[in-house]
């Protein structure tokens, strides 16, 4: 054993090294990779207890600003449900129909893109007092963030023909929703920009604001396009998934409204110029990207009964990572299983093309890449003078890398 393998040894429980990484056993570099993941993993799981302890000791800080969060969802549904300003004529039916669909579609999630809005302000705020307006209305742009993901999720579930997201059937697939729900996936992202109007139209950053979210929401439909025209239309050739065009549509679809939109609404409510940080949207934006081809990942070899949904990237002729890593990887009798394969339903196609990834080793190669970027990411942040930002940028990075679901 080495002096770095002894090291870790010392401070590791004798269970974990008995359930992991007998060094001279190892098959293969991927077996290393897969066995020192694992036994990771389980490190991790104790400084994670560890540290909520450490937290609660602390006054949980963390899991009080999720419940102020969660009571701020029922206010703003509620200013909803009764909003006069534009003269609704609300019947109680289509009242009962908005609540049900906004309970349905919005607070199911993980709540992480909304949650990291609050995070980064407080952190940006650090050192000041932050009184109850100012963080209700941190709040406020969180949700409006989770509002932008349920207004996306719901209409993409039906581009895509998805059948569960969340633990539950998609929005459209209730009987008594259907197509209706496009509707209601508009009406989501319209919703938005009537809780902005409400709460900050007397803001000096209100036009910052309001042209923030409409960048995103112009990226994020560019996105969309690109994603759909790739996959959905004209003739299908597995010859165009290159990772050029992937990453294009990664980095607008997902990127802008996932991981930047949080941080640029931290920094207008503390009186940021948005200009001032491109080096730390750039960032975010590769962050995205990383987030992305773990999705992609997960989607094919993640089990449906933690990520909650049933992936069906093969199925859908999706531009995924994976198969845009088999393209550059197959030789040619792959080759022709792929396109003979990809993007049917049949059971028995979707199982020859994740047969031809076991084959080409993308399990392996994928931890290869999550491992690089890591690393990567790591030493940029590290490389930020200012030490808010460098925490934010941590922040988002512990919650993705390596995440099951």
């Amino acid at each position: 054993m080495g002096a770095l393998a002894a090291s870790i040894a010392s401070r590791v429980p004798s269970g974990l090294l008995s359930a992991g990484l007998s060094l001279a056993a190892l098959a293969s570099p991927g077996e290393i990779i897969r066995r020192a993941s694992r036994l990771e993993d389980k490190l991790k799981e104790l400084l994670r207890v560890h540290g909520d302890r450490a937290g609660a000791e602390q006054g949980g800080g963390g899991q009080q600003n999720k419940e102020r969060f969660l009571r701020a969802y029922e206010r703003l549904k509620t200013e909803l449900l009764n909003d006069r300003a534009f003269d609704f004529d609300f019947t109680e039916e289509t009242r009962q129909w908005v609540a049900k669909m906004l309970d349905y579609n919005v607070p199911g999630g993980k709540l992480n893109r909304g949650l990291s809005v609050i995070d980064s302000y407080m952190l940006l705020r650090e050192g000041t007092e932050v009184d109850d307006e100012d963080f209700y209305l941190a709040c406020v742009l969180g949700w409006c963030v989770e509002w932008l993901q349920a207004s996306a999720l719901v209409l993409d579930d039906i581009t895509d023909n998805a059948y569960t997201r969340r633990d539950n059937l998609c929005w459209y697939k209730l009987p008594t929703v259907g197509l209706s729900a496009i509707n209601d996936g508009v009406l989501l992202k319209c919703h938005v920009q009537a809780i902005i109007k409400r709460y900050f139209k007397d803001k000096l950053y209100f036009l910052d604001l309001l042209e923030l979210w409409n960048e995103i929401g112009l990226q994020t439909a560019m996105g969309q396009m690109l994603d759909l025209i790739t996959t959905h239309t004209g003739a299908k050739d597995l010859a165009r998934y290159r990772i050029q065009g992937y990453r294009r549509i990664v980095k607008y679809k997902t990127s802008y409204y996932s991981f930047y939109l949080p941080v640029a609404c931290a920094l207008l409510l503390n009186d940021a110029k948005l200009s001032d940080y491109i080096e730390l949207k750039n960032v975010l934006i590769e962050m995205g990207v990383y987030f992305q081809i773990q999705d992609d990942y997960l989607d094919c070899f993640g089990d449906p009964e933690v990520i909650g949904k049933v992936g069906t990237d093969i199925e859908d002729y999706k531009c995924s990572w994976l198969i845009v890593q088999a393209m550059e990887l197959a030789n040619e009798n792959e080759m022709k299983i792929l396109y003979e394969n990809y993007g049917k339903s049949d059971p028995q196609c979707v199982a020859a093309v994740k047969n031809v990834y076991k084959e080409l080793d993308l399990q392996d190669i994928f931890l290869e890449y999550e491992s690089r970027v890591y690393k990567h990411l790591v030493s940029t942040i590290d490389a930020e003078a200012d030490r808010a930002i460098r925490e934010i940028l941590k922040i988002f990075l512990k919650k993705i890398y390596r995440r099951k679901k």
